[in-house]
């Protein structure tokens, strides 16, 4: 079985307008937004197997704080530049090319793309997946080719505002 865990990135600074948007920081309220959403999946005894990222500061540091909760080590997050930017297509593509060993893996991505990813790969989600919101999906597929090809089923999605791990 196949699990993955889209993952929208924590919010951003939009006070300094100096700042080109692929290295916008993550503001007080992403970390700790990211703390919190990451210790629930800590709680849940979730344990990714690879976490792949956008390259822009923002999804980085989502996923720093997400690696520091669950004892992950950071220095083996998997920069995906083709996430930052990007189309469903893509992130479909880069879940593709998972190992197969893999059996649980975490994407961090941007808005709308990671909700647009989501519908991909389940029944449509028609919310748009807030700031450090997660979709949790699992599939009785036997490699990540077929994982974005089956319809998967939604059994997580949880933000910070609502934080209470609805299992659907």
């Amino acid at each position: 079985m196949k699990t993955l865990y889209l993952i929208r990135h924590a919010k951003a600074d939009l006070k300094n307008g100096e700042v080109a948007d692929l290295y916008r920081p993550l503001n007080e309220r992403g970390y700790s937004d990211a703390a919190k959403m990451s210790r629930t999946l800590k709680d849940k005894k979730v344990m990714p197997q690879l976490v792949i990222t956008s390259p822009a500061i923002r999804t980085y540091s989502t996923a720093i704080v997400f690696c520091n909760t669950l004892d992950y080590d950071t220095s083996t997050i998997m920069l995906a530049p083709g996430l930052y930017e990007s189309s469903a297509k893509e992130y479909l593509h880069v879940i593709s090319e998972i190992d197969n060993e893999c059996d649980c893996a975490f994407l961090v991505g941007h808005k709308p793309t990671i909700t647009d990813c989501a519908n991909r790969l389940t029944k449509p989600f028609t919310e748009e997946i807030p700031t450090c919101g997660i979709i949790g999906l699992k599939s009785t597929a036997t490699d990540w080719k077929q994982f974005v090809k089956f319809p998967n089923e939604l059994f997580l999605y949880d933000y910070p505002k609502n934080n209470s791990l609805l299992a659907r």
